[in-house]
């Protein structure tokens, strides 16, 4: 029978969008914008990877260990995602015209790149291989499901975080405004729609 879950992209592809897109964030950081579009730029970092985390926490490391509880990543990734959430928490602490603000970037970013190509090389592979195509789109489902709670709460603080962060690309700024009101629809109250007698 066919659901909707379906046509959900798998997990698989959108942790891979998730590393892109804070990738691409890391990329407009530079040690010479001004402090706020610093600031801005690694809150939108902060908040993208505390929130990736916690999806692959409750939906994607358990559905992993279910099935292959020897895996080595599965035991070192939280860690790592502790280690993460550590120096999010010092950098959120500290004010983007702190040098210091700058070298925390730095060492995230050095340490989500090493998280990322383990993942990456390693274990989407390997549940690629373990799972089907249709427990992957299901997983990529609850996923989506999950992202919007989180986010919902935080819709307009990304958005400003966003268009700040990104203010010297506009094809960025773009992108975020449109990922904003996507967002502030999906999460907003629905309508109902009456059909006016004939």
């Amino acid at each position: 029978m066919f659901s909707l879950k379906q046509l959900s992209p798998t997990i698989t592809d959108m942790i891979r969008f998730d590393h892109s897109h804070t990738m691409v964030t890391f990329h407009q950081y530079s040690r010479d914008k001004r402090p706020t579009v610093k600031k801005a730029l690694a809150d939108t970092i902060c908040d993208a990877l505390e929130i990736h985390a916690t999806l692959e926490e409750e939906i994607f490391y358990p559905a992993m260990r279910a099935r292959d509880a020897k895996e080595p990543f599965i035991h070192k990734a939280e860690p790592e995602h502790n280690e993460m959430r550590r120096l999010i928490a010092e950098l959120r602490r500290t004010s983007g015209a702190d040098p210091r603000h700058d070298d925390l970037v730095m060492e995230l970013m050095r340490d989500v790149i090493h998280h990322v190509a383990d993942e990456e090389t390693k274990l989407l592979p390997q549940a690629e291989a373990i799972f089907g195509r249709q427990a992957l789109s299901e997983m990529g489902a609850r996923m989506t499901s999950r992202r919007m709670q989180l986010v919902g709460p935080k819709a307009g603080k990304l958005a400003k975080e966003h268009i700040v962060g990104f203010s010297g690309s506009t094809a960025a700024m773009v992108v975020g405004l449109a990922s904003a009101l996507f967002a502030a629809k999906a999460l907003g109250p629905k309508k109902t729609w009456k059909s006016t007698p004939v």
